[in-house]
């Protein structure tokens, strides 16, 4: 039911057009065939006005307040859709403050919307004074983390420390691309497909790695081991020969190999490249260098070893 009076009150501007065209229309036939008088006078009638305090109030006053109401947010609905659409528009203004902008836009437009619809219906505004204190309380206890979430949305998209199709990382673990920042939460689209909404707050307050921060680029770290028998010179240089010779492999920072450690049972290099685009996938380039690895080594003799033991025997002389 919440979720219908929401849609209601704030459609989006496609379905604001057409219900406003609805309304207008019905309010246009009823005037054109004297129908509005009949039913403004049946509304109006004694029996359907009631006393609230002061102020006399008929059925007809409480329709008519309700449909300047729908009415009003309706045509703000309309309105911000247009600026919207002319926002994302702008081609020289970077995505995170066009959110921005359309962000302010449309909490400014329906406050103004709702004042005015007040003010047109004849509340006096000075009297919502008297509910600030409760304002004030409701949003230290039940609105705090609503209220919480509104501001961090706001802080990140000023501060654009994450936007729209940055790759992240969370304190968790997550590792996925930003695909909606909302008011309440960001829409986050892991590598295997989850969505998952992460309230802004927890962007703010918690450890985020931003790979896509100030650039693209990204780090492969493959490591190798090479038999205590094969030529570890040529095996470092046939490494570097197959990172550098791979598509997606950048120049600079160019590759480097390093041995890290003599181990039980083989020599260990360790091979790092960096790649043009994180975004597009560590894996793929990481599997085709090692591929090509494999059948460079295969080529030039050059053995991986694997862990083995000798057991020797003794027997008790008798």
């Amino acid at each position: 039911m919440s979720n219908f009076m929401m849609r209601l009150i704030r459609p989006s501007g496609k379905q604001a057009k057409w219900l406003t065209l609805i309304l207008l229309t019905l309010i246009v036939g009823l005037g054109s065939t004297g129908h509005f008088d009949i039913v403004k006078a049946y509304l109006d009638a004694e029996q359907f006005t009631y006393k609230i305090g002061e102020y006399q109030v008929s059925l007809y006053g409480l329709l008519r307040a309700i449909l300047v109401l729908i009415l009003i947010f309706w045509s703000t609905a309309i309105f911000t859709d247009i600026i919207e659409s002319r926002v994302n528009s702008l081609k020289k203004v970077k995505k995170a403050n066009k959110i921005l902008i359309t962000k302010l836009l449309n909490i400014g437009l329906y406050v103004l919307a709702g004042l005015v619809s007040l003010d047109i219906i004849g509340i006096d505004l000075t009297t919502l004074t008297v509910f600030s204190g409760a304002l004030g309380i409701g949003l230290g206890f039940g609105l705090q983390k609503i209220a919480s979430n509104f501001i961090s949305g706001l802080i990140l998209t000023f501060e654009r420390s994450v936007e729209v199709d940055d790759m992240i990382e969370l304190s968790d673990g997550i590792v996925g691309h930003i695909r909606k920042a909302s008011a309440r939460y960001t829409l986050i689209e892991t590598l295997d497909g989850k969505e998952i909404l992460v309230p802004n707050e927890d962007l703010i307050t918690s450890r985020v790695v931003n790979w896509t921060f100030t650039n693209k680029r990204g780090r492969v770290e493959i490591p190798i081991g090479v038999s205590y028998k094969s030529d570890i010179d040529k095996a470092e240089a046939l490494i570097l020969e197959c990172a550098t010779a791979h598509p997606r492999c950048i120049k600079d920072p160019e590759p480097r190999c390093y041995l890290r450690n003599f181990g039980d049972s083989s020599v260990d290099f360790i091979l790092h490249f960096w790649v043009d685009d994180i975004t597009a996938g560590r894996w793929q380039p990481q599997s085709e260098v090692m591929h090509a690895i494999w059948n460079a080594f295969k080529e030039h003799n050059i053995e991986i070893p694997f862990p083995q033991r000798d057991v020797h025997i003794f027997q008790e002389q008798a």
